[in-house]
C-alpha cells in the first residue's frame, strides 16, 4: 500500500473520530438540559412526519412541512438562541480529559466526613444551605463573580458560611476538589416544568446546575431541615442522613475505581 493510500485511510479515519466526538460531546450537554430536550423531540418528529407524509403521499402536508424544514432552523437559532448559547458554552467548558482534581481515599473520606457532619448539623438546626462539588464541567462562570474562599473543606467553615446572619448564607458554596473555592455563588434555576411547585431557590438551583453540568448540589431546607442531592439533571428530594451518605459516596467515586469495581466483580461471577 502506498503511502497517499495510508495517508487517505488515516485522514477518513480522523474525519470519522472528529464527528463521532462532536456528536457525543453535543448529545452529552443536551440530554440535561430540558429545554433543549424539547427542540430535540421536535425536531424528529417533523422529521418522521415528512417521511410518512411521502409514504403516504400527502402533498400538502410534505408542501408545508418542506417550508418548515427550510425556514425552520433559522427560526429555532432566532427563538432559542439562549439555550443554544447555554450548550455551546457548556461544551467550551467542558474538558476533553477532566479536570477536577483526583482525590485519594483518604481525602475523600475526609471530605465526606467534614460534609456530613456540616450536613447534620445544619439539618438538625433548619439552617439552609446549597453545596456544589464540581467534576469534569468547570464552573467558573459562577466562581468569578462569587466570594472567593481557597480553604481546606471543613465543617466549622460551612456551618458559619450558611450562618443565617452571615452576609454569604444566601448563596451556594462551591468546592473544587478538596478545597472551598468560593461562597456567595448564584446559580439559574431550573426551568423543569415537572419541577415540584413547592420546592425553593434553592432546589431549583441546585437542579438547575445539575442540568447545565455534572456538578453535584447538596441542598439543606431552611424550612424543615430536609436534605437532598441533585447530580446528572436529577433531584433526589428527602434522603435519610445515611441514604445521603450513600448517595455522597457513590457520586464521588472516580470513573477508574467504578470500572475496575465492576471488573472485579464479573471476575468473580465467572469463577463462580
Amino acid at each position: 500500500m502506498t503511502f497517499a493510500g495510508i495517508w487517505a485511510i488515516l485522514t477518513k479515519i480522523l474525519d470519522i473520530c472528529i464527528v463521532w466526538l462532536l456528536f457525543y460531546f453535543i448529545l452529552k450537554n443536551i440530554k440535561n438540559n430540558v429545554k433543549m430536550v424539547l427542540i430535540l423531540k421536535g425536531v424528529l418528529i417533523v422529521l418522521a412526519i415528512e417521511i410518512l407524509s411521502k409514504i403516504l403521499n400527502l402533498y400538502t402536508v410534505g408542501l408545508l412541512l418542506e417550508y418548515v424544514i427550510e425556514w425552520g432552523p433559522i427560526a429555532i437559532i432566532v427563538i432559542f438562541q439562549p439555550e443554544i448559547r447555554g450548550v455551546l458554552e457548556s461544551i467550551g467548558r467542558t474538558h476533553l480529559l477532566g479536570r477536577h482534581k483526583i482525590l485519594t481515599i483518604d481525602e475523600r473520606e475526609k471530605i465526606i466526613c467534614e460534609i456530613m457532619e456540616a450536613v447534620e448539623y445544619l439539618k438538625r438546626n433548619r439552617m439552609g444551605a446549597l453545596i456544589v462539588i464540581e467534576r469534569d464541567v468547570s464552573l467558573s462562570e459562577y466562581i468569578e463573580p462569587a466570594t472567593k474562599i481557597y480553604a481546606d473543606v471543613s465543617s466549622e467553615l460551612l456551618c458559619n458560611l450558611f450562618f443565617p446572619n452571615s452576609p454569604l448564607h444566601d448563596g451556594g458554596v462551591i468546592l473544587e476538589g478538596d478545597r472551598i473555592t468560593c461562597a456567595g455563588a448564584v446559580f439559574k434555576t431550573s426551568m423543569n416544568p415537572n419541577i415540584n411547585k413547592r420546592l425553593g431557590t434553592r432546589h431549583r438551583a441546585a437542579l438547575g446546575i445539575a442540568e447545565e453540568s455534572d456538578a453535584i448540589a447538596l441542598i439543606v431546607s431552611e424550612e424543615n431541615g430536609r436534605i437532598s442531592i441533585a447530580s446528572n439533571g436529577e433531584l433526589n428530594y428527602n434522603l435519610t442522613l445515611d441514604e445521603f451518605r450513600m448517595k455522597l459516596i457513590d457520586e464521588l467515586k472516580p470513573k477508574t475505581e467504578v470500572f475496575y469495581e465492576a471488573d472485579m466483580n464479573r471476575e468473580e461471577e465467572e469463577n463462580e
